[in-house]
């Protein structure tokens, strides 16, 4: 007859049982992320999506016979169709602007004026660039054929990140259409949400934090990524009509700067000097700089109305949110950097100003 194992042997065999079945969830969590991983930004930028155009939904569903698809339907439609105006004009304008540029360099109608003799006294780089710059304005085929080597690189990095922001465009189309599906079960899924948060979290505390979540979501979304969507589009909107050169990408680079709390005006001002220098003080110049100039500045008037409806949030976090993200993600990360970051700032709080159940009590004298 076998002898009945010992305490040890139970304890080994019950330490060895816990190990194995640690490592096959593991293994197991490990293969899902993997699968998982490729859409991960995708999800995460439709969950910002879904949370920030929730109470629109609420609010159409009202008047559609209650019914969440057809809610989820319109918001979808009508934003693929408003994204989609400015999105050509921008795009339009700047291959209008490229095949200008090239066509001008082709034909020799490009003229360089030449440097003051005073720039070839700077130290270091005065007369290297004064003879690069005399040569251009006497030569500039001849220069461009010389640098062609240096230029190919620099034009496939300036059209690989054009691609990059044509595919993020690509993908927040697919995101919102996911935050449709999303809004479609809305009730369902803040119903999931709130059994995982109180499954993770202390019960009494799991609702708390998903309000506390939600209204961080939709601050940033609305404070800071919707301000800066909104001042791309009317200063865009301005470029487009009075012709800029490269406005396409002017415009992206106000959503950016906008995104990372930097003011339009680094982009307006140049941009209204440019025109004064090349059109005069025409009255269609002057109605332009006029234009562009309050619109650079209609952040510091949409900001008070739409980031002071949710959770306060340090500009710091939102500025190191959007160029970690930009770093980690590209163009999806710049926009959901923030969120994130905010987010887990808010969370981060929330824990430090949350009472121990057992606080150690602290003498006046520290001791």
């Amino acid at each position: 007859m076998t002898p009945p194992p010992t305490a040890e042997q139970i304890s080994t065999r019950t330490l060895l049982d816990t190990l194995i079945r640690a490592g096959l969830v593991a293994a197991l969590i490990v293969a899902c992320f993997e699968v998982f991983s490729p859409f991960l930004s995708l999800m995460i930028w439709s969950l910002i999506l879904a949370v920030t155009l929730y109470p629109l939904h609420n609010l159409l569903k009202m008047h559609l016979g209650r019914s969440d698809s057809r809610a989820a339907t319109l918001i979808v439609v009508l934003t693929i169709a408003i994204l989609m105006i400015p999105i050509y004009l921008l795009g339009t304008s700047l291959t209008e602007s490229v095949e200008t540029v090239i066509s001008s360099v082709k034909s020799g109608a490009v003229r360089i004026p030449s440097l003051p003799d005073a720039v070839s006294q700077w130290p270091l780089i005065g007369q290297p660039l004064h003879d690069v710059w005399a040569q251009a304005a006497t030569n500039l085929t001849g220069v461009l054929q010389h640098l062609a080597p240096q230029l190919k690189y620099v034009t496939l990095g300036l059209l690989s990140k054009i691609a990059g922001i044509g595919v993020g465009m690509l993908v927040f189309i697919a995101a919102l259409m996911t935050a449709g599906i999303i809004m479609a079960y809305g009730e369902t899924g803040h119903r999931s949400a709130k059994r995982i948060a109180a499954r993770v979290f202390d019960p009494q505390r799991s609702d708390k934090l998903i309000d506390l979540c939600t209204a961080t979501i939709r601050a940033v979304a609305q404070g800071v990524i919707g301000i800066a969507f909104i001042q791309m589009l009317l200063i865009g909107v301005g470029f487009v009509v009075m012709g800029i050169p490269g406005a396409g990408l002017l415009a992206i680079a106000i959503l950016l700067l906008g995104i990372m709390q930097l003011p339009a005006t680094l982009i307006t001002l140049p941009v209204i000097a440019f025109v004064f220098f090349t059109e005069g003080a025409s009255m269609a110049s002057i109605i332009f700089a006029l234009y562009t100039f309050v619109a650079g500045l209609a952040d510091n008037v949409l900001k008070p109305m739409l980031l002071g409806r949710g959770v306060d949030v340090p500009m710091p976090v939102v500025l190191i949110g959007a160029l970690g993200g930009m770093v980690s993600g590209g163009i999806i990360g710049l926009f959901i950097g923030p969120v994130l970051l905010a987010v887990g700032y808010k969370l981060f709080w929330q824990w430090v100003d949350t009472p121990t159940s057992n606080p150690v009590p602290v003498s006046p004298t520290g001791e």
